[in-house]
């Protein structure tokens, strides 16, 4: 089954040669001359003795000059040369189109997959896929596959030629490449388990080093270097002894070729000097021979090598394969109409229910309605779904149970490029990419500079690109590491207000900003409310009493809706909470 999966991963990508075909032709067809040329030059050394000491020459080279055989010996170096030269250029300039092509795809199909499965894979093992994996995949390509061809054909060129000029030595030579040959395979499939091995390490390697990059204030600030030092250098002797592990096949197998064929070498010494003393073959003959049986095992060590590379690149054949079939979970659905923009911004709940593993539900049978226009705040204690309730509705994840619809269309026959631009998301962590301040707001909107500068201005952004050496053209560090939290919250409320959404959702968008700043903000976020559904995840209870409506959930449950007051007069979960915000001991 194995053999056969990877079959199956080869061939799938064949597809990414199809462009490159000519150029891979060309150095295909290269195989068969430069069989040839290095089959012919032990030959013609051969000869140019036998000419020296009067023996017979072989009959379609009988008649030449000790100098013609060392000028035809000169020019098949050249045509070697020269035709390995063109034979590499060609597959390197393949193989690196290849991978891009692949790690492209892989790239876009990675961004494809649904946010459950990057809940669970680290950003270090799948960076490893993407990079490392991608470029072993780019090593077997250029050295690998056509070389193990064209040692394939050297061997083939080489051992008929000895059989043509003397085929009992030639049978002698071809009957000691049998156990070679199935000792190297043995030591191969035990290298392919060791390499994969060495991949899921580097993995680790990669995962841990991340993580402590991305947490280094934390490391710094608890005083984590030591430990999380010791940790790295766990998995770091974790890798050094799977790699030790595949440097033992590989050394072994390198050996085991030089033992045979320092031993086939010395057989044919001996067999053929006999041959020669008893007058059976010429001196020139067995210099032929030896030469050639020297060439011979140099396309099985080249084989072993690039076996080596083949099984590593077969492993990375195996972890691309595995990215790329997975399942993309969030998909468009057949026949998904065009959802028309300006609608009421109406959004339903009808009996979801989701899970992110299966024994810890987090909403359960969750049913509301949110008005065209209407303002509507979630409050409940951490872990009560809010944050679901809005991952759900832009698609990111999809429920178990129920349905969600916008406008009265189930969210899952709306394309996703049309749903996801109907809202406009304001998240706590607002996440900036490195680059300019513009192209962090346009993201995909087609947006003129000028319209772009007019909404900052609307926005009271002004004093903040003032304040930038270069306004909306100052680059940004990655996460905008150079600009405070509130100021990042700024740009993502432009971000949004660029779009024109029907349905606006804020996780507390205010919540890292200063006074002063919230001040300068909020009138503009109320003029950006106006006749947009809003979907507010509330902490403070000024937000939540400018709501119109109020949904309390509790574990995945609505258990309490209506207005400030009406809650507060029930004396329920809404109330305590409100009460201990008042007292300084709680967020909503």
């Amino acid at each position: 089954m194995g053999a056969v999966a990877d079959w199956r991963r080869v061939r799938r990508l064949g597809r990414y040669l199809v462009r490159d075909r000519r150029r891979l032709l060309v150095a295909l067809l290269l195989l068969l001359p430069l069989a040839f040329a290095g089959a012919l030059q032990p030959v013609l050394l051969g000869q140019s003795v036998s000419v020296l000491r009067g023996e017979p020459s072989l009959p379609w080279l009988s008649g030449l000059s000790l100098s013609a055989i060392i000028w035809l010996y000169f020019v098949s170096v050249l045509l070697r040369l020269g035709l390995q030269g063109v034979q590499t250029f060609s597959i390197q300039a393949v193989g690196q189109r290849l991978t891009a092509r692949i790690r492209d795809d892989l790239f876009e199909h990675s961004l494809s997959l649904s946010l459950r499965f990057h809940d669970r894979m680290p950003v270090g093992k799948l960076l490893t896929r993407l990079t490392s994996d991608v470029d072993a995949l780019a090593e077997v390509f250029a050295s690998g596959a056509v070389g193990v061809l064209s040692d394939l054909v050297s061997l083939l060129v080489l051992a008929s030629t000895m059989l043509l000029i003397e085929w009992r030595l030639g049978l002698l030579l071809l009957f000691t490449q049998v156990p070679v040959t199935l000792a190297v395979l043995w030591l191969q499939r035990r290298y392919r388990k060791a390499n994969y091995r060495v991949r899921e390490e580097l993995s680790q390697l990669n995962a841990d080093f991340q993580e402590n990059l991305q947490g280094l204030e934390v490391v710094q600030m608890y005083g984590r270097e030591t430990v999380n030092s010791a940790r790295f250098l766990s998995t770091g002797k974790n890798y050094r002894s799977a790699v030790n592990g595949t440097i033992f096949y590989d050394s072994s197998i390198s050996a085991f070729l030089e033992w045979v064929a320092l031993a086939a070498i010395a057989l044919v010494l001996a067999l053929g000097g006999l041959m020669v003393t008893n007058s059976a073959m010429g001196l020139g003959t067995l210099t032929t021979f030896i030469l050639a049986s020297q060439r011979l095992f140099d396309p099985l060590r080249q084989l072993a090598e690039r076996f080596t590379q083949i099984q590593g690149g077969l492993t990375a054949v195996e972890r691309i394969g595995e990215l790329m079939e997975q399942p993309l979970e969030i998909a468009e659905a057949k026949g998904a109409r065009p959802h028309l923009t300006g609608g009421g911004g109406e959004v339903i709940f009808e009996n979801v229910s989701f899970a992110y593993r299966p024994d810890d539900p987090i909403l359960r049978n969750l049913s509301f309605r949110i008005a065209p226009g209407e303002h509507v705040a979630l409050v409940g204690p951490t872990g009560s779904g809010k944050s679901t309730i809005i991952r759900l509705l832009c698609r990111l994840y999809e429920p178990q149970q129920g349905r969600i619809l916008l406008d009265g269309r189930d969210i899952r026959t709306i394309p996703m490029v049309d749903l996801r631009r109907e809202l406009g998301v304001v998240l706590q962590d607002t996440f900036l990419f490195s680059g300019n301040v513009a192209d962090n707001l346009r993201l995909n909107a087609s947006v003129s500079d000028r319209e772009l500068a007019q909404v900052c201005a609307e926005l009271g952004l002004n004093d903040l690109l003032a304040k930038l050496p270069n306004g909306l053209e100052t680059e940004l560090r990655e996460r905008g590491g150079n600009l405070s939290s509130g100021e990042r919250q700024l740009l993502a409320v432009a971000r949004v207000a660029i779009r024109n959404p029907t349905v606006l959702v804020m996780d507390e968008a205010t919540a890292f900003m200063d006074p002063s700043t919230e001040a300068t903000l909020q009138a503009d976020l109320d003029r950006l409310l106006q006749k947009r559904t809003a979907i507010v995840i509330a902490h403070r209870l000024a937000t939540v009493e400018a709501s119109d409506r109020i949904l309390v959930l509790r574990r995945g449950e609505l258990i309490e809706e209506g207005t400030h007051r009406e809650l507060r007069a029930r004396g329920g979960l809404y109330a305590q909470l409100a009460e201990l915000q008042e007292r300084g001991l709680a967020r909503l």
